[in-house]
């Protein structure tokens, strides 16, 4: 496969070229489903192990995964007002994203229709070179946190690692514990939460996590929400 690589000789695929780099994914769902399952292993275990008769190749594959998707195959939903994409078709379309690859991605935004006095708007955003300070403030955070242990950022966390730096206040806790009833949310998905909290902590450079970093964390899951689930 283009994606893992392989072959009689394997060989490695896009996922290995992309290590430590970033692999976009456009039109996501176009892709077959049994392309993007393969991606489960090297997204969780940072490499990709193809298996030979005689032998057994591993790649590196830490990467980071960015990808793309309409909300419908007709790209219109739920803005439609012919409703071209039957509930059927819908059904199809999503079900090409399972649930476990969309646990391993920590980030999903929905990006909403663009109006045009939003378009026509001359006002001026933050700039680019305050959000790399930022972020590279962020960064070092990272780098002194970890400085000791065989990991480099927030991503990277185990078990130990969240219970140390991700402890929750009383309401945070009850956020986090009612989203996920609502949302049914797996253990996977509450790891990449708190991981997410932890990092808009980091850009705040706040010491700890508070409700309103969980709070936004939750936001970033829209594909878990009942609106996606047809």
């Amino acid at each position: 496969m283009a994606l893992v690589g392989g072959g009689s000789y394997p060989q490695p695929g896009e996922i290995s070229l992309a290590h430590n780099g970033v692999l976009f994914l456009d039109e996501m769902p176009e892709f077959k489903r049994t392309v993007l399952e393969v991606m489960r292993q090297p997204l969780e275990d940072r490499e990709v192990t193809i298996s030979r008769a005689k032998f057994t190749v591993n790649y590196p594959a830490s990467f980071m995964l960015v990808a793309s998707m309409n909300p419908s195959p007709s790209g219109y939903f739920p803005d439609d007002p012919n409703n071209t994409s039957s509930q059927f078709e819908m059904q199809r379309y999503m079900n090409k994203l399972s649930g476990p690859l969309l646990d391993r991605i920590d980030i999903h935004i929905e990006v909403q229709k663009v109006e045009f006095d939003q378009l026509s708007d001359k006002r001026k955003g933050e700039k680019s070179d305050e959000i790399r300070t930022r972020v590279l403030k962020a960064r070092e955070i990272q780098t002194k946190r970890y400085h000791n242990a065989d990991i480099h950022y927030n991503a990277q966390m185990g078990p130990k690692e969240i219970e140390k730096y991700c402890e929750l206040d009383e309401t945070s806790q009850n956020l986090i514990k009612t989203a996920m009833e609502k949302l049914n949310l797996s253990a996977r998905a509450y790891d990449r939460i708190l991981k997410v909290a932890r990092t808009i902590a980091d850009l705040e450079l706040a010491e700890t996590l508070n409700s309103s970093h969980i709070a936004e964390a939750i936001q970033y899951r829209s594909l878990d929400r009942e609106f996606w689930n047809v």
